[in-house]
């Protein structure tokens, strides 16, 4: 017996019933975004990984642990993309994008992949659908970026399931000033800390405020609070922020310990959450990011965006909108009974298909026995059989039989193409 070849640890198969899950989220998003005027961009699963450092920083666990680096053929260092904006920027910089219009409202879907301790909701190979608002500084575009996911929310109906969290985190400068005194805050608190949280008191203390770990969460309810920080511009366009979101009475929580996982955010991050998933509950997250796009080589333009975690929106779907996976279900299967018919099968169900390309029509390319119909029939999941045999097609018709009402008839071959609404009853 040969070896028996496994997935990669955490990088999963998607089979044919999620994959119809999927397709449906999927389209309802796009369609959502296409209302919305957003326009679709692709760009390369792998990137340099130089280009990553620069952005992300060089002190986040993503640089520092879940990156999958390589080397090419010509040693350079290359990685697999494990988010996508900033493979988004370099794209709009590289082919001249913003040269037309500074404002730009792209989306693109695909997968990510970081080395993470796979779990439930939580895999090296995810799939994220992101969206982007280039050129827009003022509080408009931060309110509508919302305004967008909760039209999502509605369209997939999961709303009453996800809870908003939203926060500023300020400039740069904001942070280091913080940063200075959640240091001396968490020394005097280190004995609390585990050794992951001990080393990055040293390195970033910031990451300390996404500890998992019980007995931090419990110290960071007297640590100092980052909105204690921020510049007074900073300060009041989250007020306004958060008086748009009052007057369209939408929920919504200030998280003062949300500060997002990359360095490049500044004022308003926000994250939607569901008590339903786990660990891993934030299936939508964003945030600002206005000097990225400079940082990056481009020219000053402010930016704001957002990413859906479909693995999770996923197991969220499932969960409360549970569907029929009709995708396994074939409407139509041409059979055959003796083998001088494969031919004509196949002139069929080319000519059906023609007339009805909303309807999976498939040519079964076996020879049938004739006691086996429906035995073979569950197997394959079919609607309706069309059976060719030589009884029937001497007298120019075809047998058909409905397998969910278990009945038959022959029919003249010409009147399936003339009247094909049969297979529809």
């Amino acid at each position: 017996m040969g070896i028996r070849h496994q997935s990669i640890r955490g990088m999963h198969d998607i089979l044919p019933c999620d994959t119809h899950y999927l397709s449906i989220i999927e389209e309802e998003i796009k369609k959502i975004l296409y209302n919305y005027a957003y326009f679709e961009i692709r760009f390369p699963v792998v990137e340099k990984t130089e280009l990553f450092e620069k952005a992300i920083g060089n002190q986040t666990d993503i640089i520092n642990k879940e990156m999958y680096n390589f080397y090419d053929k010509k040693k350079k260092k290359i990685s697999l993309r494990p988010e996508g904006t900033v493979s988004c920027i370099r794209a709009c910089i590289q082919n001249n994008i913003f040269y037309n219009s500074k404002i730009q409202k792209l989306w693109y879907y695909g997968p990510m992949f970081r080395y993470e301790r796979p779990q439930k909701g939580r895999f090296r190979q995810f799939y994220q659908l992101g969206v982007e608002y280039f050129g827009l500084k003022n509080i408009i575009s931060d309110y509508e970026i919302i305004m967008l996911t909760i039209s999502i929310w509605k369209k997939l109906n999961l709303l009453k399931y996800l809870k908003l969290e939203i926060n500023s985190i300020g400039w740069t400068e904001d942070r280091k000033n913080f940063s200075l005194d959640l240091k001396k805050f968490f020394k005097k608190n280190k004995f609390k800390l585990n050794q992951y949280e001990k080393n990055l008191l040293y390195i970033n203390p910031i990451r300390i405020l996404d500890s998992k770990n019980d007995n931090t969460i419990k110290l960071l309810k007297s640590a100092p609070l980052l909105n204690n920080y921020l510049n007074l511009y900073s300060y009041n366009r989250f007020k306004k922020l958060c008086d748009l979101l009052n007057q369209s009475k939408v929920d919504y929580i200030v998280n003062n310990q949300l500060v997002r996982g990359l360095d490049y955010y500044n004022d308003t991050v926000f994250e939607w959450k569901s008590d339903l998933l786990g660990a891993q509950n934030t299936v939508c997250a964003g945030g600002r990011y206005d000097a990225l796009i400079k940082y990056l080589g481009g020219k000053d333009n402010p930016a704001i965006g957002l990413a859906f975690g479909i693995d999770r929106l996923l197991i969220l779907k499932k969960l409360f909108n549970p569907i029929p996976c009709n995708n396994i279900f074939i409407d139509i299967n041409i059979i055959f009974l003796e083998s001088i018919y494969s031919v004509f099968a196949i002139y069929i169900s080319q000519k059906l298909r023609l007339i009805w390309p909303q309807l999976k029509i498939n040519t079964y390319l076996k020879t049938f026995k004739k006691k086996k119909f429906f035995s073979i029939s569950k197997q394959i999941k079919s609607k309706f059989l069309l059976i060719l045999n030589s009884n029937s097609l001497n007298i120019n018709k075809v047998l058909i039989k409905n397998i969910f009402n278990k009945t038959k008839k022959n029919i003249s071959i010409n009147r399936i193409f003339q009247n094909p609404c049969i297979f529809l009853k």
